[in-house]
């Protein structure tokens, strides 16, 4: 599938997901996966901003990324940090050792295989909500159409967020942001759950319990909830397999 194929797709499916009771966090999770398929990069993060301005992690492509994201918020230092705190895209930022705007950040990224970093703020009318992260394991600079196409989907995630309202007050906002960050903890506890039972990595478990929400017709947050309340099982989640390698 080419690029324009598959932004129509992605667009396709993000309205499809878009509906009142639509999880923040799957929607996401579909937004970081595209952004490693149509972009230039291997690897997407998306973090949020609490209502009085803490960022959190949301959503990403992998377990690796999801341990760079935690530790930038740990460390109150990295891209994403940066990105969120001045309201400015940080594009074609290589990752080494001799530089020293992220001290504690960028040893933690190389180890994790990175060498390049990209930033994006996601905003409405003004207010940067958060930031969509882009890593690619290789030096060099993103074509304009790649940072176009990252802007764009980052437009689109601060737009899923809001529930495409054209107008929205603050308290709505801040009930959202809130709903989206307490969703993330509830799924990474489902998730720890799924490994303990399963024997299998956190990847794994993610994608299991995306997969029967999807297979089921249930929202991801909802069928995270019933697995931390032992509702349902670990055991009794559908099975995923990995797609095979073309």
């Amino acid at each position: 599938m080419n690029r324009e194929s598959l932004l129509i797709a992605t667009l396709v499916e993000l309205a499809d997901n878009l509906v009142d009771d639509y999880d923040v966090i799957d929607v996401l999770t579909v937004l970081s996966l595209r952004c490693v398929e149509a972009i230039d990069v291997d690897a997407a993060g998306v973090m949020l901003a609490s209502p009085v301005g803490e960022l959190q992690f949301v959503a990403s492509s992998s377990e690796s990324m999801t341990v760079l994201e935690l530790f930038q918020i740990q460390a109150n230092e990295g891209p994403c940090v940066d990105c969120y705190r001045d309201g400015l895209a940080i594009t074609n930022q290589s990752l080494s050792e001799s530089d020293g705007r992220w001290p504690q950040f960028t040893p933690l990224a190389l180890a994790q295989g990175f060498r390049a970093v990209h930033s994006l703020p996601m905003r409405l009318r003004g207010r940067t909500i958060g930031a969509l992260n882009l890593f690619r394991t290789h030096q060099g600079a993103l074509s304009d159409d790649d940072v176009i196409v990252a802007q764009g989907l980052a437009d689109v995630a601060t737009i899923a967020i809001l529930q495409h309202r054209s107008s929205i007050d603050a308290n709505t906002l801040n009930a959202q942001l809130s709903n989206a960050l307490n969703s993330r903890v509830i799924i990474e506890q489902a998730k720890g759950m799924i490994c303990q039972s399963t024997g299998c990595d956190m990847n794994d478990a993610f994608n299991r319990l995306r997969a029967h929400a999807r297979n089921h017709n249930e929202g991801l947050t909802y069928l995270a909830t019933r697995v931390v309340g032992k509702v349902i099982l670990p055991n009794d989640l559908d099975d995923w397999a990995a797609p095979t390698p073309a």
